[in-house]
């Protein structure tokens, strides 16, 4: 991974990123069979909703990939041009039904991982605004 990723992680309640008590579940069953992994949250046009899962070690993270947090112990990042879109957003990792990304650790499990999301409110972008 290189040094110069935009480390964007919110110091106070407000997190960029969540995930749900299943995502945790297949994080940690993902982790105790490849180790430490990370997520990057898909740009592409048919699976933007798709956080793809790989262990840390066959990862680049790019210089202008955004860390928007931890989930289960695993970082996730973005592109710093589909941050600016979705910073007004929380994301929220969850599990889905379904086969996931090509590449992606959760495929071939029968479900996914998805990105769900919700707007900030005008207090928390406030706070955002803020933040480091």
């Amino acid at each position: 991974m290189t040094g110069a990723v935009i480390d964007s992680v919110i110091p106070h309640a407000t997190a960029q990123v969540t995930a749900t008590p299943a995502a945790l579940d297949l994080i940690a069953t993902l982790q105790s069979e490849y180790g430490p992994v990370l997520f990057h949250q898909s740009g592409g046009c048919c699976d933007g909703s798709s956080p793809m899962c790989y262990p840390q070690s066959d990862f680049i993270v790019g210089d202008r990939d955004v860390k928007l947090g931890q989930i289960g112990g695993a970082p996730v990042y973005i592109g710093a041009a589909q941050f600016e879109l979705w910073r007004h957003t929380q994301l929220i990792i969850d599990v889905t039904p379904g086969r996931g990304g090509m590449f992606s650790l959760d495929n071939g499990r029968e479900v996914r991982f998805l990105t769900r999301s919700r707007v900030f409110t005008c207090e928390e972008m406030a706070g955002l605004d803020r933040a480091p």
